[in-house]
């Protein structure tokens, strides 16, 4: 499962901390970093503070927008230490691995971490399935960029080699609890849709609601909003994309018959 999770650092202001992240997830066998304009890579401070790690700073990617770097990806989880007005799906640091080995096998992951100020914005915390929450002192919870991707890499780590095959061979407690789970998942028959894919879909969708009248493109509201939680708490494959996309092709010719 760590071959497909990528960790996605949002506009990250400090090489430092960029080289320092790098570190964390080798550590933890986890290689896939993308980076969202880095005010500063390639850079010195991040190679020396990768040690090891150069090699992870070789392969990154660098995108220019959080969508472009998580296009392909068919499910997203963004750290997030506050509430919002519209809840999310919040899943704490020690659950995230469990959530992510529910994804077919074929899926790609990715986990977004803010700027060291700011955090993510509404919009891109919207992008994801579930946000991740580090539970902290309420004295102070501020954890560094670094350290942030350490814990959660450390989680992920650990949940792998508890979960080993050769580990459950051995112990007939973790088949048990695989099994047990199974019903509940979510039956995969068609490849998930990807983040790309999924947007389309909701950018096809707000263009027919407004054209309807549904929605004031001048005072949305929250409606879109919520349609599109709605719509990614079900994790979409892509044949119901198509469906989806199809009936609101067909919604259109209507309304622009009746025109």
């Amino acid at each position: 499962m760590l071959d497909r999770i990528r960790i996605v650092l949002v506009e990250p202001r400090h090489p430092g901390n960029i080289g320092s992240a790098a570190r964390a997830m080798k550590t933890m066998g986890i290689e896939q970093l993308v980076l969202v304009n880095p005010a500063r890579f390639p850079d010195p401070q991040a190679d020396w503070r990768a040690a090891g790690a150069i090699d992870v700073l070789d392969r990154a990617l660098v995108a220019d927008s959080v969508a472009a770097a998580v296009a392909d990806c068919h499910f997203l989880v963004g750290t997030s230490t506050r509430s919002r007005h519209i809840p999310w799906p919040v899943v704490l640091a020690k659950d995230i691995a469990s959530c992510l080995a529910e994804q077919p096998d074929t899926s790609s992951m990715a986990i977004l971490f803010g700027r060291e100020d700011s955090g993510l914005t509404n919009d891109e915390l919207q992008l994801c399935h579930c946000h991740l929450q580090i539970p902290s002192s309420p004295v102070y919870g501020s954890l560094n960029l670094a350290m942030a991707v350490q814990v959660v890499c450390y989680e992920l780590f650990q949940y792998g080699e508890a979960n080993a095959p050769e580990l459950q061979a051995d112990t007939g407690e973790a088949l048990d609890v695989k099994s047990a789970t199974e019903v509940a998942r979510r039956i995969w028959d068609r490849p998930p849709a990807t983040q790309q894919q999924f947007e389309a879909m909701v950018d096809h969708l707000q263009r027919t609601l407004e054209k309807s009248g549904f929605i004031d493109p001048e005072t949305p509201g929250h409606t879109l909003t919520r349609l599109r939680r709605l719509l990614a708490r079900h994790q979409l494959d892509e044949t119901e994309v198509q469906i989806l996309r199809g009936v609101l092709k067909h919604l259109n010719l209507r309304l622009d018959g009746d025109a």
